[in-house]
């Protein structure tokens, strides 16, 4: 059957790049044909994630810190600089920041993950968004997180954060409506990843590693998500199969926030 999900010549900017739902995501937008610019700041693991890329991907690495409006104004630069033009930005880069109740996270913390989760999303929104109003076309697709529809313990910060991702996806769709320029964001559940792992033992610290099966338990699907899923949904949403999609948060999670 033929892929219809197609990214030939599009130029897909991703943050967080090197972590292991933006590495998923940049393999399968250069499998479908797209030219990759990858921004992270960490220096090695950027290198390797690049390096996993198909070898006819076209591609573009660039070192930066999505809190520092210089950064962003650089990598989108250093983008149009190579490629003349943006058609994906996967706004991903995020942390999971301090494990641990309100009363005990420090002030520092909690600024720390909004500075990355919302200051990061919103700086990529402000700059990446002239470019794609100018060429009428666009598709961007925030990273938030289950997180963001419900609560959850011990980690306060990351889905206040999240939420205001959904909250910056909504507005922004609405800004651009009828532009040609779509946002929305996908909303990964428990992904087998470091991020997950941080969770649960910043939650049992001290403590044996919980058993999976004690995991998945609450997961209708009973397994950890992967990765590649996540990033099958970005490439959809990235994608002129998803051209009336607009406004949107996907979840990505078993169906955990199905009930």
């Amino acid at each position: 059957m033929t892929d219809r999900i197609r990214l030939d010549g599009k130029i897909a900017l991703v943050t967080g790049a090197a972590g292991v739902i933006g590495t998923a995501t940049m393999k399968l937008l250069a499998a479908r044909g797209a030219c990759i610019v990858a921004v992270d700041r960490d220096a090695e693991a950027l290198k390797h994630a690049v390096a996993g890329l198909p070898d006819h991907a076209e591609t573009l690495a660039i070192l930066a810190d999505v809190t520092r409006e210089d950064d962003v104004a650089g990598y989108v630069g250093h983008a149009l600089g190579k490629f003349s033009r943006i058609d994906v930005f996967y706004n991903n880069a995020g942390i999971e920041g301090e494990i641990a109740p309100i009363v005990r996270t420090s002030l520092e913390a909690f600024r720390r993950v909004l500075d990355v989760n919302v200051v990061g999303v919103f700086l990529g929104l402000k700059h990446v968004l002239p470019v794609m109003l100018k060429q009428n076309t666009g598709s961007i697709v925030n990273t938030a997180s289950i997180a963001g529809l419900i609560g959850s313990p011990d980690i306060a910060a990351y889905s206040a954060s999240k939420h205001a991702v959904i909250g910056l996806t909504k507005s922004a769709a609405l800004e651009c409506a009828g532009t040609g320029v779509r946002v929305n964001c996908v909303c990964p559940g428990l992904i087998d990843s470091r991020m997950l792992s941080s969770i649960i033992e910043g939650r049992n610290p001290g403590n044996a590693p919980i058993p999976n099966e004690r995991i998945v338990e609450r997961i209708p699907a009973r397994r950890l998500g992967h990765a590649a899923e996540v990033a099958s949904v970005v490439a959809f949403l990235a994608s002129d199969e998803a051209s009336y999609v607009t406004g949107s948060a996907y979840t990505v999670d078993g169906g955990r926030t199905a009930s």
